[in-house]
C-alpha cells in the first residue's frame, strides 16, 4: 500500500456488503487519478467475494463482526481508526460507498479545496446516479443527489472530511441506521466548521432500484433514521428531520383524519377538500421544474414525493416501537442482487 506523500496525508475509506461488480467499478476509479492513495475498506459481512477483490486491489481489509450489527457509520468508524492506526498524522479522509465511483480529478481538486479552506470540515462535489435513465427510481435519487453548491447543512456518504475536526465533533453515531451524515455535520458545525459542497464532479452512484418495493424500503429507512437522529439530539435541535416527520405526519395523517371527519360533519361537499393534494404536488412539481428538471421528471419527483411520506411515517413509528421493545434500531436493507448490477 502506497503511503501519501506530506504534502497530501490523504487516505481513502470505502465501506461495503455485496456490492459485486458496483465494488470492482468502486476500485478501479481510485485507481484511474493521478496519485495512489492508502485505501481501507471495510466489509460488512459479505459473501460475494468483495474481500477477496478489496485484497486483490491492494486495500487494507477490515471486517466487522457480525454479532455487533452492521450500519454504514460502524462501517466508516472502523476505517477511519484503521486508517489513523497506520498514518497518525493523516489530515484528510475521502469516505467513499462501495455502490459509487469517484470521478478522477475529484481527490486532487477536493484536497486543494481543504488546503484553501482551513475552516472547511467537509468538502463534497456533485454526485449523480451512474444509469440515471434506467427507471423513475434511478431518475428519482439523480433528482436527491441535486443539492445547492456552497457552504450547506450537510453531506452524503461520499465526502472528504478533515480529521481534526472529526476528532473535535466524534465519530459517525454507530446507533444510526441512517442519516448519520447530517447528524455527524450537525456536530462538526458546532465544532466551528464548515461544510462545503462545490460546482465540481465527485462520484456516481448506483442505487439499483428496480422495484417500487425496494424504493419503498429505502425512504422507511429514512424516516426510522431521521426518527433515531431527533430522539437522540432532541426534536428542536435537529430541524431537518423534525421537518421530515412533521410533513409525514401532517399530510399523512393530520390532514386525512380531518378531512374525514369533515365528510362525517358536513357531508360529501367536504371531499373537495382533498383536493389540495394534488394542488400541493403541483406546487413540488413547479419547484423541481424551475430548478431545471422536465416536465416528465418533475411530475414524477411530486407524486413520489407525496407517497414516500407514508413510508416515512411507517418508518417513525417503525422506531417508535422498537423503542418501546427496548431494542436497537436494525440496518433495513433495499438494495437488489449486486450480482445483477451492470
Amino acid at each position: 500500500m502506497t503511503s501519501p506523500s506530506e504534502a497530501t496525508k490523504l487516505g481513502v475509506v470505502v465501506i461495503g456488503r455485496n456490492e459485486g461488480e458496483r465494488l470492482a467499478r468502486c476500485f478501479r476509479s481510485l485507481k484511474a487519478g493521478p496519485k495512489d492513495y492508502p485505501i481501507v475498506y471495510v466489509d460488512s459481512g459479505s459473501t460475494d467475494g468483495s474481500r477477496e477483490l478489496a485484497r486483490a486491489q491492494g486495500a487494507d481489509l477490515v471486517e466487522l463482526d457480525p454479532s455487533q450489527g452492521f450500519t454504514m457509520a460502524r462501517g466508516r468508524n472502523a476505517g477511519m481508526q484503521r486508517l489513523l492506526n497506520l498514518i497518525p498524522d493523516l489530515d484528510l479522509i475521502q469516505f467513499l460507498d462501495g455502490d459509487c465511483e469517484l470521478q478522477p480529478t475529484w481527490l486532487e481538486l477536493g484536497r486543494r479545496t481543504m488546503e484553501s479552506r482551513p475552516d472547511a470540515a467537509v468538502v463534497s462535489g456533485r454526485r449523480r446516479e451512474r444509469q440515471r435513465d434506467a427507471n423513475v427510481y434511478h431518475r428519482l435519487m439523480d433528482m436527491e443527489w441535486d443539492t445547492p453548491i456552497g457552504e450547506v447543512a450537510a453531506c452524503h456518504g461520499d465526502a472528504m472530511m478533515r480529521v481534526a475536526f472529526l476528532r473535535a465533533a466524534g465519530p459517525f453515531d454507530e446507533l444510526l441506521i441512517a442519516g448519520e451524515e447530517p447528524e455527524l455535520c450537525a456536530r462538526l458545525r458546532a465544532a466551528g466548521g464548515r461544510i462545503l459542497r462545490v460546482d465540481a464532479e465527485m462520484s456516481l452512484h448506483d442505487v439499483s432500484i428496480d422495484r417500487f418495493g425496494q424504493w419503498w424500503r429505502r425512504c422507511m429507512r429514512s424516516g426510522h433514521g431521521s426518527a433515531q437522529c431527533a430522539s437522540l439530539h432532541g426534536w428542536l435541535h435537529d430541524k431537518d428531520a423534525t421537518r421530515l416527520l412533521a410533513s409525514a405526519w401532517l399530510w399523512d395523517f393530520f390532514i386525512p383524519l380531518g378531512l374525514v371527519i369533515a365528510v362525517w360533519q358536513f357531508g360529501p361537499s367536504a371531499l373537495l377538500g382533498f383536493l389540495i393534494y394534488p394542488l400541493h404536488a403541483a406546487k413540488i412539481a413547479f419547484g423541481r421544474w424551475r430548478r431545471g428538471a422536465s416536465v416528465a421528471d418533475a411530475a414524477a419527483y411530486a407524486v413520489f414525493m407525496q407517497v414516500s411520506r407514508a413510508s416515512t411515517l411507517l418508518g417513525h413509528l417503525s422506531f417508535v416501537l422498537t423503542r418501546l421493545r427496548r431494542r436497537p434500531s436494525k440496518l433495513i436493507e433495499y438494495k437488489g442482487d449486486a450480482r445483477k448490477a451492470t
